[in-house]
């Protein structure tokens, strides 16, 4: 009887403990019945900023000579002087190579003499001329030995400017004995050396002087930007920056020239800018990025990191009133790491550019500073 008194004592303590356990949960009270309290999220943000961006197409482009000349000898003879260093810059009118002069001058002097001996034979008929002019007068002589003379005096003449156009031949030459550059530049390396046989039938050139200031750089684009391009070169706004790849330097120019058809493969037209290029930073040949400024335009920036793709397009979160809110944007181009929106915000909006992941639309949000080095 006792054993059964005691096991009830111990199912109705039993039947109290579950009834106080329950008791919140029963009574709509305790921790179990309240909901959870509203998350916050640490963001970073950026303010959305109205301001001039340009309007620029990036291309590869490469570097070529405006004038490249190639040197070559108008003689056959050798090569006794070489007057510059292999890669030296050389100045209009510079001399760079010296050719062996005696055969023509030789020949100069043989045709000297030939002229000289044609004017003492003029004298001689001008003076037969004079004498049988006065013996015709007094009628001494017949006059076909006047006319006999003033013939004579003819060819003597002729034969002066046939001689001395012989002449001036050799002068001019002698001239080319001395070859001088016809253009500022730099010069390759010589291809002959002092005491090499050179002819004007040789293939190879005796050296090749490249303008390096100014020069084109030549790329093509779409020819979605070609009314654009055109517009902006009438009002002398396209301006191009070009850089060789790994190189700092920058090189500014101006588009000069714009090819008169476009590729009806690729759809491509190319584009020619002139380059300044004082501080020889291109080099002809080598293949350079370029930059295409059409124009400057003002519009609403935002990070590029704010930016946001969904299934419906691309958004932004705007801050407002401490919350979140998703708001729609219409992206036209990215510079760099800056967006640039075509409709959506105004400027001015701030937007997050970290701490997406945690966001939904009415999200309560706590802006943090930006981590270091961003």
């Amino acid at each position: 009887m006792s054993k059964r008194k005691w096991l009830l004592g111990a199912a109705a303590i039993a039947i109290v403990g579950v009834a106080l356990l329950t008791r919140g949960f029963w009574g709509g009270g305790g921790a179990v019945a309240q909901a959870p309290a509203e998350r916050t999220v640490a963001v970073e943000v950026s303010p959305a900023v109205k301001k001039m961006v340009p309007l620029t197409v990036d291309a590869l482009g490469t570097v070529t000579p405006i004038t490249s000349v190639a040197i070559k000898a108008r003689l056959e003879t050798e090569i006794v002087g070489v007057h510059f260093a292999d890669g030296a810059r050389v100045k209009k009118g510079d001399l760079l190579f010296t050719l062996d002069s005696r055969q023509v001058l030789a020949q100069i002097a043989q045709a000297e003499g030939v002229v000289a001996r044609d004017r003492a034979q003029l004298e001689g008929a001008e003076r037969d001329i004079s004498r049988y002019t006065d013996l015709v007068a007094k009628s001494a002589t017949p006059v076909v030995n006047l006319d006999n003379a003033k013939t004579q005096a003819d060819i003597f003449r002729a034969a002066i400017k046939a001689d001395t156009a012989l002449l001036d031949n050799l002068k001019i030459q002698l001239g080319y004995c001395e070859i001088r550059a016809p253009i500022d530049g730099r010069i390759s390396a010589a291809s002959v050396k002092v005491g090499n046989f050179v002819r004007p039938a040789d293939i190879a050139s005796l050296a090749t002087i490249n303008q390096i200031a100014p020069v084109y750089v030549s790329f093509t684009v779409s020819q979605d930007v070609l009314p654009n391009i055109r517009q902006a070169i009438a009002a002398e706004t396209a301006t191009v920056d070009a850089a060789v790849p790994g190189d700092n330097k920058h090189a500014a120019g101006q588009v000069t020239m714009i090819e008169n058809s476009v590729d009806a493969s690729t759809g491509m037209v190319m584009i020619r800018a002139t380059m300044a290029n004082k501080d020889e930073v291109l080099w002809p040949g080598t293949l350079v990025t370029t930059k295409l400024n059409i124009r400057d335009d003002e519009a609403v920036t935002v990070p590029s990191a704010a930016i946001q793709v969904s299934q419906a397009g691309t958004f932004v979160f705007v801050i407002k009133d401490g919350k979140a809110g998703v708001q729609k944007v219409d992206v036209e181009r990215t510079v760099g790491t800056t967006t640039v929106l075509k409709a959506g915000l105004q400027g001015g909006e701030s937007v997050v550019v970290d701490g997406h992941l945690q966001l939904r639309n009415g999200s309560r949000v706590n802006i943090r500073a930006p981590k270091a080095g961003t």
